[in-house]
């Protein structure tokens, strides 16, 4: 052979395995998801299902049921979680991950020729040596067969399952049935076989209208029934169902997390690789973010099988590093980290990923003062006042829970001047999505896993599935700079401290050890080893640190001067700032209020728009919560006395809002008031989460958003009481103190105050206090004055005729939203009237805005236009001007006209 033609051969050698080569080292993926059969046990029902999807929203959508939500269909079609379902599809192996023998055959020439060269030999392998069947989330119990040969069984919806199935695949029609099985009857069998002991609750509150034993099942908790939701225990493929085919290497997840060295002030960027290799597979790995003029170049062996290897990326010191930052206090850039791996010139593995570079720290310290610990987050150094709520899942139905829902309630979230949600551990660890935008938005999420309000088993197979469950959860989700925290469950550490199951003290031991065994040796440990860069707390409410000095159980996890608490009243004086915890850390505490007329409408009829139908009574699934509600807003308001049914109907259901937004901001504010405060060793509270952000059906509950997404009145005034500067008012033996709060910057501030009488919309008089300098981060009293004192000076005004409002201002302007503050409860106040406002809509260029016009003080103005979708700039608000314009913004498209009809504006004065 010449020189010339050597070289030829060679350049085409190099030329066809450079091409061919990159096929044959990239992953094929191809979705089973779309549209499969699915039948009952007895064949009675065969029907085509949508994957992902449940069982329950195939069934709607072919017809065989109505909406699960509409009046009481809960009961209804409580028979669909007690048979067994199985979903099948049939499908052809793709062309890409069979061998393709016609394109090997034109290679023989060129193997020949080149006396079966080392790099003609990569070339020839084209057919995927390892083909997986992927299920990422199967809820819950189930069968998987292939062709007529069972793969294996599921019984956790928290995990990923697959299946190698390279061998079992056939050249024609090939066939999949995952068989669910009763996940009710499934967690009976479970509690029965465990038999030596039982495991509480066995059953939920007969007011919840569930089903029992679901602490045997890995599934959501709520599925079978909570205070604020129905029972519907689904059955179905929640998530994709794919088949996966690789030749050398599977990429499964990539974990980058960022550390921080403070002796050395030294990023390094741990990353995690999670493969799968079909066998023992050489390889040199090139980490690299450019933007840092950061990278490394390993040799790395793959094992054979599936494996998790890390590498450590130093960053370099002289590069500028952006930082994430929570809402608020600044932005969220990211760099891109690519990775690459070569074997013989090959590129195995190709992929980039965004990385987000923030410290967060959980301080548990001594405290001036006091004889507890502080308990509060630092993000990059910053002590954070955490604002927010806590999440629950947005849909009974996961398949319901679109991008779209997702955007809006987050949006929603950091509209309200939120930083942070709590993933209550009743749920679902949530989708990639929602951490994504998490991320994008500056939420920091405090993430539960999922287990709540009840023990657990310690079997070796319920621990060994639950271990796996943590271990892919938190591989996939520690890289979200968002979450700040994890928590091993909700409320069980109370739960086995204050007996809440009246536990035999003869057997506490019994429990005791196996809750350690569950949440410290097993979740704990696990979650200490995979991820170093946040903190893990046992449980929620917990004394942190001091329940772990105390065994992980305390004697009172409520303890005031340690760890997070957990506070519900319903009985005392909500306005009465002295019946709250002056907890380090609120992670939850709220009211409950029924949603807005528009939203019952879709599931309900006219009969039962009534405080005493059965609807009424139905929809509340926590124990003499309608009665709470009404007995609440009775210390405070006239309860509506229309002998209209429909407008004593909806009069009520806007009371409820309004007691609850009231209820809310006042506890909200003293905690926020309470940062700088150490009062006989309590306080410095640093974060305020109420109980809850959102709803899962048309019901009553503690959400401050509808199902649906419509706005309470409560997420109206969150935007207020939540805000970066914030004024605060609040009486104490005859003495009204006003607080500045501050979360941003030091500013020089003076509280500027007008009293109003009930009567008349001209201010009776005006008073500012001496300017404060408030530090960032801090609350401070800013103004303070004997009420009797106050009053006399401001004309004629008493406690009962005049009411109070103030901002905060600086040499500026106006900083923050305006407060008031009623001197009497509005149930006595002489001179509150009904006062006639009137409304125009209007449309320009901006959007949509409604002009309002009043002829008296009006609290608690509400706009409503019914069923179409979107929020105004402001509602809910305490009127003092005769004209106030708001904004709408709409969900889709409607008009001036179609406003105009559905617009109601409806006041605390015009409901008596």
């Amino acid at each position: 052979m010449t020189w010339r033609w050597s070289v030829c051969v060679f350049a085409l050698d190099v030329l066809f395995c450079l091409f061919y080569g990159v096929l044959t080292f990239k992953d094929q993926s191809v979705s089973l998801n779309g549209k499969w059969s699915l039948s009952n046990s007895n064949g009675s029902l065969i029907l085509p299902a949508d994957v992902p999807g449940c069982v329950h929203t195939a069934l709607q959508k072919r017809g065989y049921i109505q909406d699960p939500y509409f009046r009481f269909n809960d009961l209804s079609y409580r028979w669909i979680a007690f048979d067994n379902w199985t979903y099948t599809t049939t499908f052809n192996v793709p062309g890409e991950l069979k061998s393709e023998q016609d394109f090997m055959s034109l290679f023989m020439v060129h193997v020949f020729i080149l006396k079966f060269s080392k790099t003609i030999c990569l070339c020839m392998n084209r057919s995927r040596q390892k083909i997986l069947l992927v299920f990422d989330g199967v809820d819950t119990v189930a069968s998987v067969s292939l062709n007529a040969l069972i793969l294996g069984g599921t019984d956790n919806m928290f995990r990923r399952y697959d299946f190698s199935v390279r061998e079992l695949l056939t050249d024609g029609d090939n066939v999949l049935k995952v068989t669910l099985f009763s996940p009710v009857v499934y967690a009976s069998e479970r509690s029965e076989a465990h038999s030596s002991y039982t495991v509480p609750p066995e059953c939920p509150p007969d007011v919840q209208k569930g089903e029992c034993h679901v602490n045997f099942i890995r599934k959501e908790q709520s599925s079978f029934s909570w205070d604020w939701g129905p029972s519907f225990p689904t059955m179905g493929l929640w998530k994709e169902v794919r088949l996966e085919g690789f030749d050398v290497i599977q990429l499964i997840q990539v974990s980058p997390v960022p550390l921080y060295n403070s002796s050395l002030s030294q990023w390094m960027l741990q990353v995690e690789l999670l493969v799968d290799a079909v066998q023992t597979t050489d390889g040199n790995i090139t980490l690299s973010i450019p933007e840092l003029n950061s990278e490394e170049t390993f040799t790395v062996r793959f094992p054979t099988g599936r494996s998790g290897i890390s590498f450590t990326l130093n960053i370099n010191t002289s590069s500028d590093v952006n930082l994430w930052w929570p809402n608020g206090h600044g932005d969220r850039p990211f760099h891109l980290l690519t990775i690459s791996c070569l074997q013989d010139e090959f590129m195995i593995l190709n992929t980039e990923t965004k990385v987000y570079f923030r410290t967060v720290e959980l301080v548990q310290e001594p405290i001036p003062d006091s004889t507890g610990l502080s308990f509060y987050f630092r993000i990059n150094g910053k002590p954070i006042f955490l604002k927010g709520s806590n999440w629950i899942p947005a849909h009974s139905f996961q398949d319901r829970v679109t991008p779209a829902v997702l955007r809006n309630l987050l949006q929603s979230a950091v509209d309200a001047n939120m930083n942070a949600l709590r993933v209550w551990g009743g749920g679902v660890y949530e989708q990639d999505l929602f951490y994504s935008i998490c991320d994008e938005m500056g939420i920091m999420v405090w993430q539960d896993f999922m287990f709540a309000c009840a023990m657990y088993p310690t079997e070796d197979d319920f621990i060994q599935t639950v271990r796996e469950e943590v271990i892919q959860q938190v591989q996939r989700l520690k890289s979200h700079p968002s979450i700040i925290v994890w928590s091993g469950n909700n409320e069980n550490e109370a739960a086995l401290a204050t007996n809440w199951f009246n536990i035999p003290s003869s057997q506490r031991l019994l429990y005791l050890k196996d809750y350690v065994t569950l949440y410290v040796y097993n979740i704990r440990a696990i979650v200490q080893e995979e991820d170093q860069s946040r903190p893990f707390l046992v449980s929620s409410p917990t004394n942190g640190a001091e329940s772990e000095q105390e065994g992980w159980v305390a004697e009172n996890p409520y303890d005031l001067r340690f760890g997070d608490t957990h506070f519900y009243s319903y009985t005392s004086d909500c306005w009465d700032w002295t019946a709250f915890p002056r907890t380090r850390f609120a992670s939850e505490y709220g009211f409950q209020s029924w949603p807005s007329f528009s939203t019952l409408q879709a599931v309900s009829v006219e009969e039962d728009w009534n405080v005493t139908s059965h609807f009424f009574s139905h929809r509340q699934h926590h124990e003499d919560g309608n009665q709470q509600m009404l007995q609440q807003a009775a210390l405070h308001f006239h309860l509506p006395n229309s002998t209209d049914p429909l407008k004593s109907f909806t009069d009520t259901l806007y009371l409820t809002q309004v007691m609850q937004a009231q209820c809310v901001k006042a506890q909200t504010e003293f905690y926020r008031r309470s940062q700088s405060e150490i009062i006989e060793g309590e306080g410095h509270t640093m974060g305020a989460l109420y109980w809850q952000l959102n709803d899962i059906w048309q019901a009553p509950s503690w959400s401050s958003i509808e199902f649906g997404g419509k706005w309470k009145m409560l997420h109206y005034f969150a935007q207020n009481f939540f805000a970066p500067v914030l004024p605060v008012g609040f009486e104490d033996g005859g003495t009204l103190f006003i607080y500045a709060v501050s979360d941003l910057s030091d500013l020089k501030l003076q509280a500027v105050m007008t009293m109003y009488s009930w009567s008349d919309l001209d201010p009776v008089c005006a008073l500012q206090s001496d300017p404060l300098l408030v530090s960032a981060g801090s609350a401070a009293l800013i103004y303070k004055h004997n009420v009797d004192a106050l009053l006399a000076g401001c004309g004629n005004c008493t406690q009962f005729t005049c009411l109070l409002t103030f901002h905060l201002q600086d040499s500026s302007g106006q900083q923050g939203p305006t407060n008031h503050h009623f001197l009497s409860s509005p149930n006595v106040a002489d001179g509150l009237q009904s006062p006639n406002i009137t409304a125009k809509v209007q449309q320009d260029e901006a959007g949509y805005s409604v002009t309002l016009n009043t002829a008296a003080v009006a609290p608690f103005v509400w706009l409503d236009v019914g069923k179409i979708p979107g929020r105004f700039s402001s509602n809910g608000f305490l009127m003092v001007t005769r004209n106030m314009t708001v904004s709408f913004t709409a969900w889709r498209p409607t008009s001036v006209a179609e406003l105009s009809d559905s617009l109601t504006v409806t006041s605390l004065g015009d409901i008596y």
